[in-house]
């Protein structure tokens, strides 16, 4: 038996859904009221002690921390391009997820807390270090196919797609990044994707004519 428990606005938890989608793993989905405290209920703080979402429940196996979740899945049922062995190639994924967990965390999502929850960051430093995140990703997708400069998706680029993807809901116009585009219409194309739902709020759409279509 396994269980995502899960919200489906977070891109924490929308990564680990796409991954275990990507993979073909059945999971069962329990949805967490964050609003109501459920998160802060013994319940959910036995299976994570921040209370925290997503966590993954398979069988005995509890796994919190999205990342954490995604490097399961891929040790366990995943094909070895999606967290590579190789010493080089490992440790680029590694650095990518720590700008998910870094960078990408408190920029694009950032931005997007200030736009759908009216969360109370300083928005001028999040746009700036958005921008000066998603230009870096952006020069490095202008000689790489995924970003960790492997011939195969990894979970690197399942860590950063979400919020990078959804980067519009938090005012980031994402039409100068073309490369970034590039890259999440590959993501998109990846059998079992499935899209994080989309709110109203921000930007309303990134500019699809950037993206590669072929």
């Amino acid at each position: 038996m396994r269980t995502l428990y899960h919200v489906p606005l977070s891109g924490h938890s929308h990564r680990a859904l796409l991954f275990l989608s990507l993979l073909g793993l059945e999971c069962s989905i329990t949805i967490i009221d964050i609003p109501s405290g459920e998160n802060r209920r013994p319940a959910h703080l036995a299976r994570n002690a921040f209370g925290e979402v997503p966590v993954l429940e398979d069988g005995a196996d509890v796994i919190a921390d999205s990342n954490a979740i995604l490097v399961y899945l891929a040790r366990k049922y995943g094909a070895a391009h999606w967290l590579p062995s190789d010493p080089v190639a490992e440790a680029e994924v590694q650095r990518w997820l720590s700008v998910a967990a870094g960078r990408i965390a408190f920029g694009p999502c950032a931005a997007r807390l200030v736009t759908l929850f009216g969360a109370g960051f300083n928005i001028d430093e999040v746009l700036t270090r958005s921008h000066q995140t998603l230009d870096v990703m952006n020069s490095q997708l202008e000689h790489r196919i995924w970003i960790a400069d492997t011939e195969a998706p990894t979970i690197a680029d399942i860590a950063l797609f979400s919020y990078v993807e959804r980067s519009p809901e938090g005012n980031i116009d994402l039409s100068p990044y073309s490369h970034i585009g590039n890259w999440l219409s590959k993501i998109e194309k990846l059998p079992g994707f499935i899209p994080m739902p989309r709110s109203a709020v921000g930007l309303e759409t990134r500019d699809d004519s950037l993206r590669d279509v072929s």
